[in-house]
Parts: structure tokens; sequence; C-alpha cells
């Protein structure tokens, strides 16, 4: 008789450890970590922000950016739909939403571009 009846805590333990992710969680991770790795290209002259391309002081070039613009890319799509199958079903995509997430991913790119190429730095005064 005692197997039969299962106690309520052992009961409420195992609801509360298989809980989902928060859609809305996942959702503001996704984004807010496209918005961070669309400007990483820009702000330092370091692939993916820690590999150095080579030892003297020379900035990336503008095919480095583009290049690891789209291996972030990537990478973040990879994350959603980790959060997607994480959730749930992963919903079958067509070229439409391919096109219009790598439009918005470009668009998150926007503020690092302008300060890595649109700013003006002050010079040295040494240089001048």
């Amino acid at each position: 008789m005692r197997r039969l009846l299962a106690s309520p805590c052992a009961l409420s333990s195992k609801r509360f450890t298989e809980q989902p992710l928060n859609v809305s969680l996942a959702s503001w991770i996704v984004l807010l970590t496209a918005l961070t790795a669309a400007n990483l290209p820009f702000v330092n002259d370091r692939i993916f922000g820690f590999i150095s391309i080579s030892h003297a002081k020379t900035k990336k070039s503008i095919w480095w950016r583009v290049a690891e613009l789209v291996a972030l890319y990537i990478g973040v799509g990879l994350l959603g739909r980790a959060f997607e199958k994480h959730i749930g079903t992963v919903y079958p995509q067509n070229w439409e939403f391919y096109a219009i997430s790598a439009v918005v991913f470009l668009v998150f790119a926007y503020p690092g571009f302008a300060y890595c190429y649109l700013s003006k730095r002050r010079r040295d005064s040494s240089t001048q």
C-alpha cells in the first residue's frame, strides 16, 4: 500500500526539474547574442575577438570582417535553432526566413560598422 501512494514532495520536485526553457527568455537571449555578434567584427582587429591575424599592428581587412560576420550569423542561427528544438518542435523555414534574418543581422551590425568606418577619430599630435 505504501508504494502505491507517492509522496507529494516527490511529484513536485520532478515537476520543477523538467521545466522547459521560457520562450520569451530564449528570444531575448538570441536577440542580444545577435546584436553582440553582429558588432564584434567591427569593434576590434582580432578574429572572433581573440585570434590575432598578425604580429604587426595592422587593421583587419573588410573581407575578414565580412567572413567573420557570416560565420557569426550562422552561429547565432544555430543557437536559435537549438533553443527552438529544446522548447518544442523545430519548424521548417523557407528561403524568405533566412533572407530576412540576414538583413536584420546586417542592421544589427550597423553601429559597429559606423564606429569602425564612418566615425572620425582624433589624430595623435605626434603623427601630424
